[in-house]
Parts: C-alpha cells; structure tokens; sequence
C-alpha cells in the first residue's frame, strides 16, 4: 500500500458540471417496467441521472468545469503549471483527452499535462498525483480535471448498470501555499479483479465486440468491504484522526446501500456521511467532487471542514485521503446544454476522415497534409 503524507498544497475551488438532459424513475419505468424501476430506486437511492447526448464527450463537461473555475477564482489560463485529467471514457484512443483540453484551455506550453485512466478511485489518486507533482516540480497551480461519460459505453437496455451510472466532470484549483494542512493518503490496487468491472469490447483486443460495460455486482461489492474500511482506517491512525474527529466522510458514491454500509462498519454517523447521489447516479471519477459541490457548498465555502475521502472501484483501484479543506472560494454545480448540432446529427458512422477533420477544427494552426 503506498502511504503518503503531502503538505504546504491547498484546495481553492470546485466546479462540478453535468449534461442538462436527465433520465429519471419514469424514464426508467417505460423500458424496464414500473416495479422493477421502483425496486432499483429504493435499493439504490438514485432517483434521476444527467446523461450526455451522443456527440457530448467527457472533454466537453471537464472544459466547461474548467472554465468556470478559471474565471470564478480570476486565475489566468496561462498561469497553470500543471493539468491532471482522470478519466475512463477518453474522447479518442489517442491523443490522450488531457492534451486536448490543454489547447482549448488555453494552458501554456510550459504547463505539463498527465492523464490518469481511473475510474470510481480517480478523485483521490488524481489529487496525489497533482499535490505531489505540483510539490515536486515547484509550481504553484494545477488543475485537477476528473469525470466520466459513462453512459456513452453502457447498453442501455442492460438492467444491471444503465440506471446506476450518470454522466459528469469536475475541475478541481490547487496551490501550493506555505503553512496548509498537511494530506494523508493511501492507496492501494488488485489487479486480479479487472474482469469484474470492465468494458471488454471495443478495444485494440476485441475490437470488434461493442464497447459496453460489464459490472459483477457481488464481486464489486465484496472487494469493497474487504478492502475500504483498512485503508480508511490506516489513514485516520497516519493522520492522528479517529472517526468522531471528521467532519464529513465522503465515499464514492456507488449506492446509497454501500456507502451506508460502509459509514456503519467505520463508526460514522448518518450526520457525518454524505450521501449525494439521488439526483446524479453513479457518476465514476467524478462522484466524489460532484458530492462537495452539490451537498457541501456552503459548509466548504465557509470551511474550514476535516474531510475523509475514499474512492474503490476498476482495476481493483482504492484510494483514501484526511485533507482539511476549505474556506474555498468556488464551490458550485452547474449544467452544460447541447449544442443544437449535436442536438440535432444524425446517428451512424461518421465519414471516412471525419474524425480528424473534428480533431484539427478544433486547431487554429494550419497542419500541412501527409
């Protein structure tokens, strides 16, 4: 288990953004069936879930995330030195979705760019690896870019994920500041639980199997309890916190059944868990943010809040930090439309060179053909 502890790194600002378009129980009911609509809802406490339109990627919420964030806090896009992006659902197999956003952002050519393929632990591996590169390198900024368009690559008659997962990106200020409260994270992986959440198809191994999600429930469900409540306990003892300590526990928000469950085997009160997912379903790497953004917006801005967050999920991947956050000076959700373009296409397959004809629109610069 790699067990760090980074300090002289601040929280600023969050900006969570979701699709405008929102599935609910009812949209549910008309393709599964009232009861077995009704029975997923109550089991999984996910009410509605905001889902992208089909030429909607992950790059498009996590700009607008960024953007507003940029302004709110009045932080000049070339003044970044660093930009994670977590993601699982890239907009193409390359280039790496993260460069993309770089140029449409506006970031320097001095500013470096990672990208991390996580997924339910993306949030917390992605904050390790920026405070810990933006401490390395000596910068001073980073943009902390985590989201997932899950819906893009779920069968959407299967029963078993299309009601759980919903589509967003969020954008995370860091800064390296003298004298702020030191985190504790541990980390940990499995890689022998790949086959139990994966996308099999669609891939340079299958390509020619549809690229959908397959979730083994049990399975996923058993790793966690076997693996999260250790590791959140090794941070709280690395820390020297105990639960009654933590203002607020934010897990990742799979399902208002899990993250209960695991809140009572740590000791939590329901005062001190955030359960943030009846209107956003399982929203993957952004879960976490999203759930400050949407149940914490005041206590953060007002701050500051010792906070326990721990994302598990793909991979196995598992991922747990003790952070004091806030007072931040952005803390908010907002929607992103369709454009009437991407409202309006046509399904079927793109022309041949359609795809980078879209790349290079989106590059002012003229690039000579081959």
């Amino acid at each position: 288990m790699v067990a760090s502890v980074i300090e002289g790194v601040a929280l600023r600002g969050i900006v969570a953004c979701v699709p405008e378009r929102r599935e609910t129980v009812e949209d549910l009911a008309a393709r599964f069936g009232e009861d077995a609509a009704r029975r997923i809802a109550k089991a999984t406490g996910i009410e509605a879930r905001h889902l992208v339109p089909p030429h909607q990627c992950t790059s498009d919420l996590g700009e607008a995330a960024a953007r507003r964030l940029l302004d709110r806090l009045g932080w000049a896009a070339d003044s970044i030195d660093l930009l994670v992006m977590v993601t699982q659902t890239h907009d193409h197999i390359l280039p790496a979705s993260g460069y993309r956003l770089h140029h449409r952002l506006g970031l320097g050519k001095g500013a470096a760019v990672l990208d991390l393929t996580l997924g339910c632990s993306g949030y917390v591996h992605g904050l390790w690896t920026a405070s810990a590169m933006l401490k390395a390198a000596g910068g001073r900024r980073a943009l902390l870019i985590a989201g997932d368009t899950t819906s893009r690559v779920i069968d959407p008659d299967d029963r078993a994920v299309a009601p759980l997962f919903g589509d967003a990106a969020t954008a995370t200020a860091l800064v390296a500041e003298d004298g702020a409260a030191p985190m504790v994270f541990a980390l940990g992986s499995d890689g022998a639980g790949a086959p139990y959440l994966a996308v099999p198809g669609g891939g340079l191994r299958r390509p020619g199997e549809p690229a959908h999600l397959f979730m083994d429930g049990t399975q996923v469900f058993a790793f966690t309890l076997r693996e999260v409540p250790g590791n959140i306990r090794a941070v709280l003892e690395r820390a020297g916190w105990t639960m009654e300590t933590v203002d607020r526990l934010v897990l990742h928000q799979a399902n208002a059944q899990m993250i209960r469950h695991l809140a009572q085997k740590l000791g939590a009160t329901p005062g001190q868990t955030v359960v943030g997912l009846a209107g956003f379903g399982n929203t993957s790497s952004a879960s976490i943010p999203l759930a400050l953004a949407s149940e914490l917006e005041g206590a953060l801005r007002g701050g500051p809040l010792r906070l326990l967050l721990s994302g598990f999920g793909v991979g196995w991947s598992w991922g747990s930090v003790a952070l004091t956050a806030g007072p931040l000076a952005v803390c908010e959700v907002m929607a992103l439309p369709a454009s009437p373009a991407e409202s309006a296409e046509p399904d079927g397959q793109p022309a041949k060179g359609a795809g980078r004809k879209a790349i290079f629109a989106e590059c002012p610069a003229k690039i000579a053909d081959p």
